[in-house]
């Protein structure tokens, strides 16, 4: 027999077998499934919910980050979980309308919207937003910012979601959104303040008499009124280094210059816990009492440790259910209510209380959240605190050293921007107005365990922040032009400036003057 034709049969079958484990063997370039926490560089190929997308923006994935959420990241290349999938048929699916219409940062002539992510069976590409149920923005993101309105005036909002093939989602909720009529500002004058902690204790840095506070501050905040006995929800304060008749005089010397003086609660020691309505009361009546003896011209909330923590099931910022959250945030409001328009009211949480919301919420992480959201038309500013932190992820997932212009300019962008709360596309925390927003740091490398900054450090972040004058840094704002209205500096403290002969606050009085005049200049011409 010929030996080709007898050992062809073995040759068919092992063809035939080597084909088999071919077609079933993983290529090792097909697109594998998207999963959170993996770092993706541009090209790579995934597949989500058995379609293909191709990654146009390096980054490190979050929850919420899903490729049909984020345009910016992914690019939609086909159906199935092949070599970048085969071409679709005609699409004729509408996104799903636009939820949670919601507005902040509302002035006199303009307002900021936002609204959840719509999905769709292949992408959403875009967003119309319609005023009065004519068309004025569109936009890639869940939010954009509207200006030319009039002062006083209501307005009607609606926002409907778009996809490449041209099929546009049902309207969303209709948002009435009323601008403002331009009430002047409680704070100090001056385009940008520097704003101080000054210790009502001696704890070895400068025991300094009140009305001895530099004249390069704005605004002093005395620190701290605490708990009259632990559990407490009545505030007590008593000059440490002065009579109260002293004091007060201290207080109307500072005011007469010009500078507002605010009592701040908490502290690191002054555990605030309002657990119950009765404490909610003790809280009202005895803040009320110390603020009109002293005239103090505001309040600033400095609650830390386990004054604010959500409890097990406290999920939606924008509806808390934690009692002590809940009573706190009605209780400010009646002080400020009590006090009338020219009342300022301030806070300094720390970074996990707030930006640490992003990516966890729960416990302590976000905790302030809800009471910023619940505020935000209260408050003068937010002044986080960015030292004692460790390093913070911002909006571009990476993750940033405190002390760095980096870490400075990432979270304050994180308040600007606006973000998801735990990663959730459906829990949005809106953006705060710039003129609201002051960034938190040490006054000397005494003054906290971590965070300090130099002053060229600091002001290469104020400069980028505020004029998008860029110094190289690996995170990128969003906003390329910067936020000429951000309103400044806060320090711990006063005491650790003086410390260190004011090197502080003189270095950064002169950089937050210069603001000052530049905008006058610009206004003349």
């Amino acid at each position: 027999m010929n030996q080709a034709v007898r050992f062809r049969p073995v040759i068919i079958i092992a063809l035939a077998f080597l084909l088999i484990i071919s077609w079933f063997a993983p290529r090792a370039d097909a697109a594998a499934e998207w999963q959170a926490g993996t770092a993706y560089k541009k090209g790579d190929l995934v597949t989500y919910q058995n379609k293909t997308y191709e990654c146009i923006q390096s980054h490190t994935a979050l929850t919420g980050w899903e490729p049909p959420q984020v345009l910016a990241l992914w690019t939609y290349v086909g159906d199935g979980p092949g070599e970048g999938g085969e071409t679709p048929g005609p699409d004729t699916t509408p996104p799903s309308a636009p939820a949670g219409l919601t507005s902040s940062s509302v002035t006199e002539t303009s307002v900021r919207l936002t609204w959840n992510a719509s999905t769709d069976n292949v992408g959403v590409t875009g967003y119309d937003v319609y005023r009065n149920g004519a068309l004025v923005a569109s936009t890639t993101v869940t939010t954009t910012t509207i200006s030319g309105l009039t002062s006083g005036t209501t307005y009607a909002f609606t926002v409907k979601a778009k996809d490449a093939a041209g099929n546009v989602s049902a309207v969303s909720n209709t948002l009435s959104v009323t601008t403002s009529t331009g009430a002047p500002n409680p704070g100090p004058i001056g385009s940008k303040w520097l704003i101080g902690y000054w210790h009502n204790f001696d704890n070895g840095s400068t025991n300094l008499r009140l009305r001895n506070v530099s004249t390069a501050y704005d605004i002093i905040n005395v620190s701290f009124a605490e708990p009259v006995s632990p559990g407490s929800g009545t505030l007590a304060f008593t000059p440490y280094n002065a009579t109260v008749a002293e004091f007060k005089s201290d207080i109307a010397y500072l005011q007469s210059q010009g500078k507002k003086v605010l009592l701040s609660m908490g502290g690191a020691n002054g555990t605030i816990e309002l657990t119950d309505a009765g404490k909610k009361q003790q809280f009202e009546e005895s803040l009320k009492s110390i603020l009109s003896t002293y005239g103090f011209n505001g309040l600033d909330i400095d609650l830390e440790g386990s004054s604010l923590s959500l409890n097990a099931g406290d999920t939606d910022f924008r509806n808390p259910t934690t009692p002590k959250i809940v009573n706190l945030i009605q209780g400010v409001k009646a002080v400020k209510s009590h006090f009338g328009g020219d009342f300022i009211l301030t806070a300094a949480p720390e970074t996990a209380y707030v930006q640490g919301g992003y990516l966890s919420y729960g416990g302590p992480w976000g905790a302030y959240l809800p009471v910023i959201h619940a505020l935000r038309n209260d408050l003068t500013l937010l002044h986080v605190q960015h030292y004692n932190s460790g390093s913070m992820v911002g909006l571009d997932g990476r993750s940033y050293a405190q002390g760095t212009a980096d870490f400075h300019v990432a979270m304050a962008e994180m308040l600007l921007q606006g973000f998801n709360v735990g990663g959730n596309a459906n829990s949005f925390f809106g953006p705060l107005r710039p003129d609201q927003i002051a960034i938190g740091v040490p006054a000397s490398q005494q003054a906290a365990g971590g965070g300090y900054a130099t002053p060229a450090e600091l002001q290469k972040a104020l400069n980028y922040l505020i004029q998008g004058v860029s110094y190289g840094g690996s995170y990128t704002l969003r906003q390329p032009a910067g936020y000429p209205d951000l309103k400044g500096i806060m320090t711990w403290s006063i005491n650790w400036d003086a410390y260190t002969n004011n090197q502080f606050s003189n270095a950064h009085r002169s950089f937050l003057n210069g603001f000052s005049t530049q905008m006058t200049k610009e206004a003349v011409y």
